[in-house]
């Protein structure tokens, strides 16, 4: 390309999705990333450590200018992004909205790194939402690349690549989509300084939201299939994380677990749904049309460890056979 002066890109993304994206840009020789803004530091879950985020923690390993304002409505923190003179606003899983003065400074249209295949799943949680309601062997998601607007991903599109969703978490499937994110930016970068960047308008007809999880969506029921089943684990794993309640009757006992994904076996279950079976090495649940069989558990304050283990220490005096309930489903 015959355009030798580096344009100013301002980056402003959060989580691990976004830092794997800032590597990228940071790596591309036409640009010179000017400033990195991410959300403040976060008290830890253990202790009182403050925690700075993915996007932090990788922009000081590259020597970039770091700014984690409360709020980008402020006029001081408007007036520092205008002094920066910013050709591109770049943005991905930043977590704050952004105010229609700070849409409007760089030179070209402000983009979004959206990790759904627009306009499907729009919002804070579209890999999670995309789990969810994927639960068709041959179900996809993607990654988009959006102009920024006022309304909530509602921009026009400039690329889009979609992947099978598989068997991934969404932790997974944040890690897969990233890079696929992150070239697919690049590719939009440069279009814009050859002039050839082309868009197109979303379909709001088509369009449907992913709404945050919260911890709830990771309690478990099994009153439904086992594909069902599966992917509710797999979209929460390991945000909220997922969750059952097992009360096992021949030793009267329940147990808090959360669970990590485990596998539908091959087969079909005639016991009641929430059922739980305990084999020789296994423990499964059962759903509407197949037995799952659980790998690995973590009981309240203690590790993930594997069933097998989890059976020989606090299952060890239960016999085999049909065993308990899941709470709440008896």
């Amino acid at each position: 390309m015959a355009e030798k002066t580096s344009v100013r890109l301002v980056f402003m993304g959060t989580p691990p999705f976004a830092a794997t994206i800032l590597t990228h840009l940071a790596a591309w020789p036409l640009g010179k990333i000017v400033a990195v803004l991410t959300q403040p530091d976060r008290p830890a879950k253990r202790g009182h450590k403050m925690s700075p985020s993915a996007v932090k923690t990788r922009a000081l390993e590259l020597k970039l200018p770091v700014f984690q304002p409360i709020s980008l409505k402020d006029t001081a923190t408007v007036d520092s992004l205008t002094q920066l003179q910013p050709d591109f606003l770049l943005v991905a899983a930043y977590g704050l909205l952004l105010p229609q003065k700070i849409l409007s400074l760089p030179k070209y249209p402000p983009l979004n790194v959206h990790a759904s295949l627009l306009p499907k799943y729009r919002g804070a949680a579209p890999v999670q939402r995309a789990i969810l309601e994927g639960v068709a062997p041959n179900a996809c998601t993607g990654v988009s690349i959006m102009q920024m607007v006022q309304a909530l991903d509602a921009g026009p599109v400039y690329a889009k690549e979609s992947l099978l969703i598989g068997e991934h978490t969404a932790d997974s499937l944040l890690d897969a989509l990233a890079p696929i994110g992150a070239n697919l930016l690049l590719k939009v970068l440069e279009a814009f300084l050859a002039g050839t960047a082309l868009c197109t308008p979303q379909d709001a007809n088509e369009a449907t939201y992913a709404a945050k999880l919260d911890k709830k969506s990771g309690e478990i029921a099994f009153t439904k299939s086992a594909r069902e089943v599966h992917a509710q684990i797999r979209a929460v794993t390991s945000k909220p994380g997922a969750q059952i309640v097992l009360h096992v009757q021949a030793i009267d006992s329940t147990f808090t677990l959360k669970v990590l994904p485990g596998r539908i076996t091959d087969e079909p279950c005639a016991e009641v749904a929430g059922s739980v079976r305990r084999t020789k090495d296994t423990l499964e649940i059962a759903c509407t049309d197949y037995w799952y069989q659980l790998l690995e558990i973590k009981p309240q304050g203690k590790a993930f460890m594997s069933i097998k283990a989890f059976l020989n220490g606090y299952l060890r005096h239960v016999p085999e056979g049909v065993c308990g309930m899941i709470a709440g489903e008896e």
